[in-house]
């Protein structure tokens, strides 16, 4: 987006309207305030009702939020007293997209209550990551044919048990001059899912963030499509980061992206405005999304649950990895997590290397839900 100085005068009502709705915890991305501004530019627009309507299609305010919406319009846009709103916080999540330097304030965030090491306030630093053996380039060489395989849209050329490809065979009947060759089929690719993790660097996951940065950076050099973010009390991508061969070069420049390192963890709102962003929601699309956190919440879990629940709508394959669940007297008993066990597909052991990548490479394998596993093991 260009800055607001640059704009003509015309459009920053619009762009203010938008500001104001970020401010009140509506979850809109920099994509969606260009298309408003550009819906009310084809629309003309004629009166208020269009312009509304315009900011209805493309700020997309959810459902239960839709009265809300409507008071800040009209306070806006007609003048109105100021509504009332309960609930309003300063914090926000923000996002940092390794495509561009570019943050991006998405949504308000709560307080959320879980174990003591579990905090909702900022703390900034930077990390430094050395060189060791840790034996994963296995888990690199191997991922790529372990990863689920689905058929994809696009189609090739084959010989056999295809459909038939009707602009080439008719290409070949007229170079043939009218003889009928051979037909010509093509079939679906079959090529593997996507896989998608979710790192946890808040302060209670400080021993374990080195090691999943490793495991992150084979996934993206062996996986065929790999995301990888970060969270605590922002969302920072770091996948073109670890496109570097160089796993000691790749790290840095990861750390060198994430600003909240080792700081406090707003789980729920952080996951729900990787949601709320489109870009980064189609990551999420028919993957197998790993999220590897100790799952400790503060406060209300709603927005933990809203964010997990949507994400299983969404995925091939919702798994949790916490370090947590390799101590063997681990029960999913938070609140947090209890509201959220039923909608995850896997709840395993994080607390090492081994572990996390051998269930990595386990993902195409079917398995009881997490809900039926724990429920024995209670």
């Amino acid at each position: 987006m260009r800055r607001p100085e640059s704009l003509p005068p015309a459009a920053a009502p619009f762009l203010g309207f938008a500001r104001l709705l970020r401010r009140h915890a509506f979850p809109i991305a920099s994509e969606q305030i260009s298309s408003f501004m550009q819906a009310v530019t084809l629309l003309g627009p004629r009166s208020m009702s269009d312009i509304r309507e315009a900011a209805l299609a493309t700020l997309a305010p959810p459902p239960d939020r839709r009265g809300e919406f409507e008071a800040h319009f009209r306070s806006y846009f007609h003048g109105d007293a100021k509504p009332s709103i309960e609930g309003e916080e300063d914090d926000e999540t923000r996002v940092k997209d390794d495509r561009g330097t570019r943050e991006e304030e998405n949504q308000a965030t709560r307080q959320e209550k879980g174990g003591e090491l579990s905090s909702a306030l900022e703390q900034l630093s930077s990390r430094d990551f050395q060189r060791d053996a840790d034996g994963i380039g296995q888990f690199r060489r191997k991922l790529a044919s372990a990863l689920p395989a689905r058929r994809s849209f696009r189609t090739a050329r084959t010989r056999s048990r295809g459909t038939l490809d009707l602009r080439r065979s008719l290409s070949e009947i007229v170079s043939a001059d009218g003889d009928i060759p051979s037909p010509l089929l093509r079939c679906r690719q079959i090529v593997s899912r996507k896989l998608l993790l979710l790192i946890d660097v808040s302060g209670s996951m400080k021993l374990h963030t080195a090691d999943y940065l490793k495991v992150a950076h084979a996934a993206v050099q062996g996986a065929d499509s790999a995301e990888i973010f970060t969270f605590g009390t922002r969302l920072t991508r770091i996948t073109s980061a670890l496109r570097i061969r160089d796993r000691e070069q790749a790290l840095a420049r990861a750390a060198a992206l994430v600003d909240d390192w080792d700081g406090g963890t707003r789980m729920g709102p952080t996951l729900l405005t990787f949601l709320s962003v489109p870009r980064f929601s189609a990551f999420g699309r028919g993957a197998c999304v790993v999220i590897l956190s100790d799952g400790l919440e503060r406060g209300d879990h709603a927005d933990l649950e809203t964010a997990m629940r949507r994400f299983s709508a969404r995925a091939f394959r919702l798994s949790l990895a916490s370090p947590l669940a390799g101590d063997p007297r681990f029960r999913p008993a938070t609140s947090a997590l209890s509201a959220i066990l039923p909608v995850l597909d896997d709840l395993v052991d994080g607390s090492s290397v081994g572990g996390l990548t051998d269930f990595i490479l386990s993902l195409a394998r079917p398995a009881p839900a997490a809900s039926v596993i724990w429920k024995r093991v209670s």
